[in-house]
């Protein structure tokens, strides 16, 4: 039998399978409509050296999604543990994400949030629809890192957040 042919997974047992994947966390933001939006993803990858490329997964149902995948630049902060509050204030929905939330604007206006390993900005270089996501593509055009390049990134997995344990 062809494998187009099969029935997919349970969407239980898909999530649950997921949920054993450790992944990092950033936050992903673009100048929206109606002033800074963003999000939280986990679905985060470099897709290209040459031309410097990165991919991140949004949400088709996401209030943010139209602002991000449309934007002609966006930010993608990678952050550090420690930053389990940030993470959890772009995780949410409803709410005026940046009132509360210290931040500043890069030349092409993407705003930009406080460094936690590494900020990213990306000129926009495509978007793919692709299930209930998209897939939004950049090319790195700034990037700033840290002062402190031993500090641990946020990880996520089980569905909590956790901490990279060297072997």
């Amino acid at each position: 039998m062809p494998a187009s042919d099969l029935p997919d997974v349970a969407g239980d047992q898909f999530r649950d399978a997921l949920s054993r994947w450790a992944s990092g966390v950033t936050v992903v933001t673009a100048a929206g409509s109606d002033g800074p939006t963003g999000i939280t993803a986990s679905s985060f990858a470099s897709l290209s050296l040459e031309p410097p490329l990165i991919l991140v997964c949004v949400g088709s149902d996401s209030g943010a999604h139209d602002d991000l995948c449309g934007a002609d630049a966006f930010g993608v902060h990678l952050l550090a543990r420690g930053q389990t509050d940030l993470s959890n204030t772009f995780a949410s929905q409803g709410i005026d994400k940046f009132g509360e939330v210290e931040h500043e604007f890069h030349t092409t206006g993407v705003p930009l949030l406080p460094i936690g390993r590494a900020r990213l900005v990306c000129a926009r270089h495509d978007a793919v629809a692709a299930g209930d996501h998209t897939i939004l593509m950049g090319r790195v055009v700034s990037v700033e890192l840290s002062d402190d390049g031993d500090g641990e990134p946020l990880l996520f997995s089980a569905r909590t957040y956790g901490r990279f344990q060297p072997e």
